[in-house]
């Protein structure tokens, strides 16, 4: 138990330094990195919010080991839509462990109201799939795959209070049925332990982000394909949670 309160005095406070940190070198950063790569805002805003999340990784990594599997294969194959289960608040964070940085997320609203946070989640174009409705947030999810950007949702919504998997939201299944993009299941297990639902203390954990086989869209077809898109993911999700909960 003590190792938790220790954490959790540790990794908080290291979490706002770096926070703020991040925030006081951001412009001249990004300054340097628009006239010296040309990169477009959301994909040099993407990169940072990347290499902050890498930073997190490091801050926690006494008290937590990483480890991921299968991930080489989404990357060689970009864009794609990553869609990945949800256990943790931290769960975002630990998208740091993908091997490639333009990713914008398809998240609800709650999170572009953390006035620190949301600006960066506006400039990386960041879709708010509850506050702008699907057909807007599918123009703007078609945009970034057609720039060569990748969409990530948590097609469950919400986070899993008892780690079950809960009910797919099929946006991210009607988007690669119009698009014709790969979609890659991520599984992630063990932030649940770090944080769960409704805890604030911190507790040391093993996690694990792993990516299955890619499913292609083409496989499916009819006014139902996006159906049964979801419920081959949702059902190769399922199935690996199992798994590592019986390893458990």
């Amino acid at each position: 138990m003590w190792v938790g309160f220790l954490m959790t005095l540790t990794v908080y406070p290291l979490l706002s330094l770096w926070t703020l940190g991040c925030m006081a070198v951001f412009p001249a950063a990004f300054l340097l990195f628009k006239f010296g790569t040309r990169w477009s805002t959301e994909r040099i805003v993407r990169f940072f919010i990347w290499i902050y999340g890498r930073g997190w990784i490091a801050l926690v990594f006494p008290f937590v080991r990483f480890s991921r599997k299968g991930l080489e294969k989404a990357a060689s194959i970009q864009p794609v839509i990553l869609v990945v289960n949800h256990l943790s608040f931290f769960d975002t964070y630990c998208m740091a462990l993908l091997p490639f940085y333009n990713v914008a997320f398809a998240i609800r609203s709650w999170p572009f109201r953390m006035y620190w946070y949301a600006p960066f989640m506006r400039m990386a174009n960041y879709l708010d799939v509850e506050t702008s409705g699907w057909n807007d947030a599918s123009l703007q999810a078609k945009k970034i795959l057609e720039r060569g950007g990748n969409v990530l949702f948590f097609p469950e919504g919400h986070r899993s209070r008892n780690g079950a998997l809960g009910r797919f939201y099929s946006g991210a299944f009607l988007l690669a049925v119009e698009t014709g993009r790969p979609v890659i299941p991520l599984v992630i297990s063990g932030t649940d332990v770090l944080l769960p639902p409704g805890r604030r203390r911190l507790h040391p954990a093993r996690i694990r982000l792993e990516a299955l086989p890619p499913v292609e869209p083409r496989r499916f077809s009819g006014p139902t394909a996006h159906i049964q898109l979801k419920k081959v993911v949702r059902e190769a999700i399922g199935r690996r949670l199992a798994e590592i909960r019986t390893k458990r």
